[in-house]
């Protein structure tokens, strides 16, 4: 069975899904095989060079011509966040299976119509929360769910990053709240509050602060990824948050910590979760995404204290279909691994987490967080 795959997207995302694409059906040995057909991206310049050097069949502008094509299977959004809602809509109406980057959309009534049409056109819908495809973070979950931790107390959360901490960095997409929707909210957030729930459970209430550190910055003259280049002189207004923090709490009876900020100097991509317990506690952070550290506290007193457990075993999610034990594996086979669900998925005709609705209750409390920031007040968290 093959899946013709159109990308929507050929920047930093695109990179990382062309890469998964290439490699899914052969380390996973997928009863689906995913054939890279088209790559869309108005920016045909870039778009050439890259769809040569990724192996994407051919290249188009239009993305309402590229979901409507008779040889489109699936297509995979990877554009920046204010086109996600209008790509999806429009390939679900042409009964296409959708593959999605986070954060699903730019609020929580965008996302809910993405639902809607998703649902009234009865076509598979993923969104990419990567990290669930960290070895260490399911072993985290399967920890969980066999009572290991017992009654959960609290969810402790942070992504911290450094990469716009340089006034003059300049005022690039994710910057410009009429692409992104937010700032570190929406990019960094959405991570740690999807990792939370996929952990834990539902989140009811949210109390929470955001803060624009920098408010002006040069206008870009270019940008790639994470990187950019300033134009000389010439400013524009930052229009989303640089930090956001807030405290929640959870349907089962836990409350949690969160925070996302784009200004903690010395961090490039502190992903990191504690969940604590009465029988134990856990702990990933991303910098070392191999290792779970875990805590029990039934081992016998003189035995306790944190054991690191190197997620690289053959027992363990996702990794039997990669190297030896000990062989650790990287950010790009999180991408990877979530590409061979989705042919899985595909080939099994089963369901696909997170699918746009579970994504859209990570949307509510995104939405949620924002509003009690501007009522300094907590808030319920909307119900999907």
């Amino acid at each position: 069975m093959n899946v013709n795959v159109a990308m929507i997207g050929s920047g930093f995302m695109g990179k990382a899904h062309s890469n998964a694409w290439q490699r899914a059906h052969i380390y996973f040995n997928t009863e689906a095989k995913p054939v890279m057909k088209v790559l869309c991206d108005n920016n045909t310049a870039a778009a050439v060079p890259f769809a040569k050097l990724w192996g994407w069949q051919r290249v188009e502008s239009d993305y309402k011509k590229t979901v409507k094509s008779a040889d489109i299977d699936l297509v995979d959004i990877c554009t920046p966040n204010n086109l996600h809602a209008e790509v999806a809509i429009a390939a679900a109406e042409a009964g296409k299976a959708i593959l999605c980057e986070k954060p699903l959309a730019m609020n929580l009534k965008q996302a809910l119509a993405m639902v809607k049409a998703v649902k009234k056109a009865k076509v598979f819908n993923a969104v990419s929360f990567n990290y669930r495809r960290v070895p260490a973070v399911a072993l985290a979950r399967q920890l969980i769910q066999e009572g290991r931790l017992g009654r959960i107390f609290h969810v402790r959360a942070a992504y911290l990053q450094d990469w716009i901490i340089d006034p003059n960095f300049p005022l690039v997409w994710r910057l410009n709240k009429s692409v992104s929707g937010s700032g570190a909210h929406g990019d960094l957030n959405a991570h740690i509050i999807d990792m939370a729930r996929f952990l834990v459970g539902e989140m009811t209430e949210v109390v929470g602060d955001a803060k624009v550190f920098i408010k002006e910055r040069p206008l870009p003259q270019a940008a790639v990824g994470l990187s950019g280049k300033a134009s000389a002189g010439k400013k524009g207004k930052v229009t989303v948050d640089d930090a956001v923090t807030f405290l929640a709490r959870f349907a089962n009876g836990a409350i949690g910590t969160f925070e996302a900020t784009r200004f903690a100097q010395g961090h490039k991509n502190g992903n990191r979760i504690e969940v604590n317990g009465d029988k134990g506690s856990l702990y990933f952070h991303f910098e070392d995404m191999n290792e779970l550290q875990f805590f029990d506290n039934t081992d016998p007193k003189h035995l306790q204290g944190w054991r690191t457990i190197l997620a690289t075993e053959g027992v363990h999610p996702y990794i039997s279909a990669w190297w030896p034990a000990g062989h650790i594996i990287g950010y790009e086979n999180t991408f990877v691994n979530q590409a061979a669900d989705v042919l899985m998925e595909l080939a099994q005709k089963k369901k696909h987490m997170p699918d746009f609705e579970d994504a859209a209750k990570t949307q509510a409390v995104l939405d949620a967080v924002l509003d009690s920031a501007k009522k300094h007040a907590w808030v319920d968290v909307p119900k999907v």
